[in-house]
């Protein structure tokens, strides 16, 4: 017996509806698998943890903090007047990307991020030093991300590390055995962090032996190879004052980093000596850096020619 045409119609309709909906749902799979996978590569999603009500009042006032420094800077054999900044400030960061979010999503990472500045001359030629960290506030991972630059009148060089499974580095130089280079090394301490780390919790810096990658401007103002090294943590107290301090004896440098005991935990100076200069004019030198002035400023509203006086109360 034929069925009647309805009947046909009916059933292809009902069949078509079946396969769209398995095949929106098969997209709908795919799109979630990308993003867990995206978040399970970058590793760069923090379990969220409690912020202090102190800590959210302070970092989240829609302010940066900007600290300057009276610097002297150990270069080729000599100590050099500069200057040097602190500004920290707090952000949405995408956990695939690793850039800063243009927009508010459940999936962003609040990071408390630096950027650090140097400039001093040499002789007749200047040297500008910029390097940033990207932290989570969770404070339960490592750095996000990191970049280092330094441009005088030989060249520049930039070095990115990216964390990934593990950590991704690509660094660019004009120096033939430098050159471009991309690597990856196993995930480490990062010195670049500790100064995120300080400000956010110091009760949680590494201590003892341990191994970590010093600074990426280090690295590159040695011409020293960026991997692990081991070296000794401390964390001591004298009045109101902790410091940090890191000796790296393979490369016979010493790193100390005195801030306040008590929150917001601003840093009030640090010293780094190492071995400065080249061949017969190589010597151990000590940079030091002091604390001029700390102001909360939206600094990024302000740069109309009216705001430059502003420079004026950090000491610039």
């Amino acid at each position: 017996m034929q069925r009647p045409l309805k009947f046909h119609f009916l059933s292809v309709l009902f069949l078509l509806l079946i396969f769209s909906a398995c095949k929106e749902n098969s997209k709908n799979n795919e799109n979630i698998s990308l993003i867990a996978n995206d978040v399970k590569m970058s590793n760069a999603k923090p379990i969220k943890n409690q912020l202090s009500e102190e800590f959210k009042s302070y970092w989240y006032a829609g302010k940066a903090e900007i600290t300057s420094f009276k610097l002297e800077q150990a270069r080729y054999g000599e100590l050099r007047d500069g200057n040097a900044v602190l500004i920290y400030v707090t952000e949405p960061f995408l956990a695939g990307k690793q850039v800063k979010a243009d927009k508010s999503h459940p999936d962003n990472v609040s990071v408390l991020k630096l950027n650090s500045t140097k400039k001093f001359l040499t002789g007749i030629y200047p040297y500008s030093i910029m390097n940033s960290s990207f932290y989570p506030v969770s404070d339960n991972q490592h750095a996000i991300k990191l970049t280092s630059s330094v441009q005088e009148w030989c060249g520049q060089v930039f070095t990115q590390l990216n964390n990934r499974d593990k950590f991704e580095v690509n660094s660019f130089s004009y120096f033939e055995s430098e050159g471009d280079q991309t690597l990856t090394v196993d995930k480490t301490d990062l010195e670049n962090e500790i100064w995120n780390k300080i400000r956010i919790n110091p009760n949680n810096l590494p201590q003892g032996n341990i191994t970590i990658i010093p600074s990426l401007e280090y690295l590159r103002l040695a011409h020293k190879e960026l991997k692990s090294y081991t070296a000794n943590a401390e964390l001591s107290t004298e009045g109101n004052l902790h410091t940090y301090k890191i000796t790296y004896p393979e490369l016979d440098r010493i790193l100390a980093i005195t801030f306040e005991k008590s929150f917001p935990y601003t840093i009030e100076n640090w010293s780094e000596t190492y071995k400065s200069g080249f061949g017969p004019d190589s010597q151990t030198l000590t940079t030091t850096a002091t604390k001029i002035k700390t102001l909360k400023r939206a600094y990024w509203q302000e740069n109309r020619n009216s705001d430059v006086f502003l420079r004026d109360s950090l000491g610039l």
